[in-house]
């Protein structure tokens, strides 16, 4: 006999509960199937970047642009889906910055690996962090991190984030004085500039979609400037960028799928293949803690002991994507610090990832259309999202130096290194050193003592590799 009845409605304003809301714990977690899409298409405008660096810098390792563009989409597309669907959380995957520079200049320029070799020591590296979450390893690092660097880890990747914004709008660049001022009055920073002022105001005004409607209004005007005023020649360095495409489909080539090689044990030995998968696996390991962290104080996931409810299911799909990254040839993939603007317009659960995954998929076929969005105008998004996330400040205890000063180092580190990781490591060695040299060396978890003597071999790295003629 069918049941007739409605469907009972829920104790949070009576609206009826809905499969998507039970499994994402849309309306637990205070959100909507609204938001959250916005928050999924937010990220994916804010990182979609991703799509056309990541074959810029592999390019240098000999891999081809089309066959990159389409591993990176599939990469970032299929493991974000992965990481909406088992992590439920709103935290977006794809190829990582510096981890395919390692894999593009030393990997194969320096130490003259092929390509496949490289990406094989990307799905070693993966494999151990895999096995390092499995036995717990991974979340007892985590849970090991005391609330005041957590909380340091959160301003430092705003502050990250931000410098990010302004290096890719232009309004920063390299200089004499190691960095300075690019051209104020280019038409690129005024692209870059409208676009903060916008993105800025609607969040003052509590505006649904801030950022998202500022990146859209940007790259329009973008357009219209660079194609009715500049003849094309605004992003002359980028082709496709701030243009009307001439075509909206292209057909994806998956030739580099499975292209990968453990033949670097045999070219570089086994010392030296061990120090390569090391210094990877540590960087890979503790930036996405580090983001994982920043990211979920910033959302208001942590509980009051600043742990994250379901991390290992998170940090499993992590590292699984790195496996994914160097199997699929795009390089390690990790979760990604520009999903902060998605959690600002408000995404709480993994619907937003999926959302996102869907966006990176459809962009194996209209990858021209993604490449419109110029970079000034994800640059300001970044920016506030920086603003955001520094708020966090104010929880930090600057009355006790064996606290503050990890702290302050932590969150200046990253963006001064140009590195979560090297941030995350000044934090954690200056913390166990301060604590033991003034008698509370009782205070640090045993795991952070683990840590901070990995991170000591990882900043002493290439002089150990001297002595041992690796």
């Amino acid at each position: 006999m069918v049941d007739s009845r409605p469907t009972p409605p829920d104790n949070r304003g009576g609206r009826p509960v809905s499969a998507l809301s039970t499994y994402f714990d849309i309306d637990a977690r205070g959100s909507s199937v609204r938001t959250e899409v916005i928050g999924g298409v937010t990220t994916f405008m804010t990182m979609a970047y991703i799509l056309f660096v990541n074959p810029s810098i592999l390019g240098a390792a000999g891999l081809e642009f089309p066959q990159v563009l389409t591993v990176t989409a599939l990469v970032a597309g299929v493991m974000t889906i992965l990481m909406g669907v088992v992590g439920k959380y709103p935290f977006a995957i794809a190829p990582g910055l510096g981890l395919n520079a390692v894999v593009a200049f030393t990997l194969v320029g320096a130490q003259g690996l092929t390509a496949p070799e490289a990406m094989g020591v990307i799905v070693t590296e993966g494999i151990v962090i895999t096995i390092l979450v499995l036995t717990g390893v991974r979340e007892a690092v985590l849970d090991a991190i005391p609330m005041v660097l957590k909380k340091a880890i959160g301003v430092g990747i705003g502050l990250f984030i931000a410098i990010i914004g302004f290096v890719n709008a232009g309004f920063t660049v390299a200089g004499g004085a190691i960095i300075t001022r690019g051209e104020t009055g280019s038409g690129q920073i005024g692209i870059f500039v409208i676009g903060l002022v916008l993105a800025l105001v609607l969040l003052a005004r509590r505006v649904k979609g801030a950022l998202l409607i500022a990146i859209l209004a940007t790259t329009i005007g973008a357009i219209v400037l660079n194609e009715f005023f500049m003849d094309g020649g605004l992003w002359a360095e980028f082709p496709g960028v701030g243009l009307i495409p001439g075509q909206f489909v292209s057909a994806p080539d998956f030739s580099l799928l499975g292209d990968f090689s453990f033949g670097y044990w045999a070219k570089l030995g086994a010392l030296g293949a061990i120090l390569a998968v090391f210094t990877l696996m540590l960087a890979d390991f503790f930036d996405t803690v580090g983001t994982a962290v920043g990211l979920a104080d910033e959302a208001g996931f942590l509980d009051e002991d600043g742990r994250l409810p379901g991390m290992n299911r998170v940090l499993l799909v992590d590292s699984l994507a790195a496996v994914a990254g160097g199997a699929g040839s795009s390089s390690s993939a990790t979760t990604y610090i520009e999903s902060a603007a998605g959690i600002s317009e408000g995404a709480k659960t993994g619907l937003a990832s999926v959302v996102t995954g869907l966006l990176f998929l459809l962009a194996l076929f209209i990858s021209p259309l993604a490449g419109v969005i110029p970079p000034q105008a994800t640059a300001a998004a970044l920016v506030v999202v920086g603003f955001l996330m520094i708020s966090a400040i104010r929880d930090i205890d600057w009355a006790d130096p064996t606290d503050a000063a990890p702290a302050f180092l932590t969150l200046v580190g990253m963006p001064f290194t140009y590195s979560i990781t090297d941030g995350i490591g000044l934090g954690f060695v200056s913390y166990v050193v301060l604590k033991a040299f003034t008698g509370r060396a009782g205070e640090v978890h045993p795991m952070m003592w683990v840590s901070a003597a990995a991170f000591v071999i990882y900043f002493a790295i290439e002089p150990i590799k001297g002595l041992l003629g690796a």
